[in-house]
């Protein structure tokens, strides 16, 4: 973590890393504002819990470090995968299939502008 960066953490959410990365390239290094507009337009599940994400961390900005809002940008994005909940699909002849049901935890840093 740099020296001026603030960072908000979102653990265990029941969506696939793998479709939270996807939102994540599109806000990674924009400003904290075109990254919220983006996140707004953006037709996909991981859009919303990514946005409550951003707004916390622009507040852990302002609140804890005295930064200025208009100023940050999103310089820190990533999903990693949590832990998989194992459920059981009843199939043909007696068979169970595994369904996996994953779920991501999710850091977002923000800093302020050279």
């Amino acid at each position: 973590m740099e020296r001026n960066e603030a960072s908000a953490y979102l653990r265990y959410v029941r969506i696939s890393p793998r479709k939270v990365q996807i939102v994540c390239d599109l806000i990674r290094g924009k400003d904290a504002n075109t990254a919220m507009a983006i996140l707004m337009q953006t037709p996909k599940a991981a859009s919303e819990p990514l946005q409550k994400l951003l707004k916390s961390a622009v507040a852990n900005a302002e609140n804890n470090f005295g930064m200025s809002p208009e100023k940050l940008v999103v310089s820190e994005v990533f999903a990693t995968p949590g832990p998989i909940l194992k459920r059981i699909m009843p199939r043909a002849q007696g068979r169970a299939y595994r369904i996996n049901k994953r779920t991501s935890h999710v850091t977002l840093s923000v800093a302020e502008k050279a």
